[in-house]
């Protein structure tokens, strides 16, 4: 057996033109991760032990607790029994103000939604999102063939999410692959945010289905697109709908699927108004 900090390879029989074989296959890592804040736990997840710091900033800057990543004084990953402790100190006068939200909180996780006190905290009001960057359609192609290329621990393990960001005018800037779609995303905020990437110059690509925590990420991202080869909920397209958001989805080949704001993706305006003329 071998191991590394993404995947293990395990031993197992297959069941193969009739008769069992023994072989092995590449599993993700899974691991226990907290999110702290000022030294109290902030979220606990499971999640690929990969990079934390980038998923702690993310999940920093996505659910509020810092507006930028220069309000966060000092990041450490901490090994313990009990698994992998991201420790974030934030800058004294935001740490005042972390320590007063946190009256409000009972134990998050990194969904977002779960474990919060009230229903007004799991559907925050969002940020109406005004990128007005937009892309053709083989752009968009191209940039699920980009994010398809890149997912290395997805090849060897077929069981993770992946959430890449592309520029309009350029290549994929990230990719991140994780257990959670939701920590994938996370983990691609934090790295634009540690690198000084615009996220509203791009748009981000997912593999999974399209939540509605999915959607209220890329909008605190400033984000003006987000595609995924899987559909939406109800839910999802609402909330993208209030943030001026454009869903794009189950993407397959050159085909795929316009749910909101089709501004946009070039030559989506007019088809609409045709297809609206033609329902009159």
């Amino acid at each position: 057996m071998t191991e590394s900090r993404e995947s293990r390879s395990v031993d197992c029989l297959a069941f193969r033109g009739g008769a069992f074989v023994r072989t092995a296959r590449s599993v993700p890592a899974e691991q226990a991760v907290a999110i702290s804040v000022g030294g109290s736990t902030h979220a606990v997840m499971m999640a690929t032990p990969s990079h934390l710091e980038d998923l702690g900033i993310g999940l920093a800057l996505n659910e509020r607790i810092v507006e930028t990543v220069s309000e966060i004084e000092a990041i450490e990953i901490v090994e313990t029994e009990a698994g992998l402790d991201c420790q974030i100190r934030l800058v004294p006068e935001k740490a005042a103000t972390y320590v007063a939200r946190r009256r409000q909180m009972t134990g998050p996780v990194g969904c977002g939604l779960c474990g919060v006190e009230s229903l007004e905290l799991a559907g925050p009001v969002l940020p109406r999102v005004n990128a007005v960057e937009t892309i053709a359609p083989s752009r968009l192609v191209r940039a699920i063939e980009e994010m398809a290329g890149a997912q290395d621990l997805s090849r060897l393990t077929r069981a993770v999410h992946a959430a890449a960001f592309h520029l309009t005018d350029g290549g994929m800037v990230v990719l991140r692959e994780d257990v959670g779609r939701h920590n994938a995303l996370d983990k691609v905020a934090g790295h634009l945010a540690r690198q000084g990437v615009d996220p509203a110059k791009g748009f981000i690509t997912i593999t999974s289905r399209v939540s509605v925590e999915l959607i209220q990420k890329a909008a605190m991202m400033g984000t003006g697109l987000i595609a995924a080869i899987s559909a939406p909920t109800e839910l999802a397209i609402a909330e993208a709908v209030a943030a001026n958001v454009t869903l794009i989805a189950v993407v397959r080949g050159e085909e795929f699927e316009l749910f909101t704001v089709p501004e946009r993706m070039e030559g989506a305006v007019d088809a609409a108004a045709t297809l609206a003329m033609a329902r009159a």
